[in-house]
């Protein structure tokens, strides 16, 4: 009798083959990290998460996005899904600091973390720079993707007094000159189906401005 067909005991209905499959995936589970774990057994992830200055400690479905998270479970509605495959910066928000596409981002892999989305960069009753120059220099029209837009400026302002080069930087270690060659080349992970973009650009050229003044 074939060998993989001979069961491991009388009465088993299990084949050697079968045992030392299922006994590989379980070892390959055992080892994994504690949210792909989770994935594969159907249960959430302990996840805590600051977002806007609050901390959110959750139990978290460890396939949701931060998209997901944000606006299903939170509520948080002014980030967008566009595309929902990280091709249009509609759900631009910032992740300690950095800007990140959130429906690209799993929650649990971003534990102990700070978030913050357009909700969060108005200080009390007053707006944030970034988003009082959109309104004066119309850098939106429908406004679908102006709060990915504005978490993208106000991070791209933060990459140029780090000193971070872009693509059309002149040099990598000299000062980068906040051009409008670098501001489009900057902002082109978000995309203005409306064609705001003279706006966009003369919003964030004035906020850097005044901030160098």
């Amino acid at each position: 009798m074939d060998e993989s067909n001979s069961k491991l005991q009388a009465g088993s209905n299990i084949s050697r083959r079968e045992f030392v499959g299922v006994a590989a995936i379980g070892g390959v589970v055992a080892v994994l990290p504690a949210a792909v774990q989770a994935q594969a057994t159907g249960a959430t992830v302990r996840t805590a998460l600051t977002i806007n200055g609050v901390r959110h400690d959750m139990e978290v479905d460890p396939r949701i996005t931060v998209l997901d998270l944000l606006r299903e479970d939170l509520k948080l509605t002014g980030t967008k899904k566009g595309c929902d495959h990280g091709q249009c910066g509609a759900c631009t928000v910032l992740v300690n600091g950095e800007r990140k596409n959130s429906c690209l981002m799993l929650a649990v892999m971003q534990n102990g973390k700070d978030i913050t989305t357009v909700e969060g960069l108005a200080q009390n009753e007053n707006l944030h720079p970034m988003q009082q120059a959109f309104i004066d220099h119309d850098g939106f029209q429908c406004g679908y993707c102006t709060p990915g837009q504005l978490c993208s400026a106000v991070a791209l302002l933060k990459e140029i007094r780090d000193g971070a080069p872009s693509f059309v930087s002149s040099h990598l270690t000299a000062k980068v000159a906040l051009t409008d060659e670098e501001i489009r080349e900057r902002m082109s992970g978000n995309i203005c189906r409306c064609g705001a973009y003279e706006g966009i650009v003369a919003a964030i050229r004035d906020v850097a401005g005044r901030a160098s003044a």
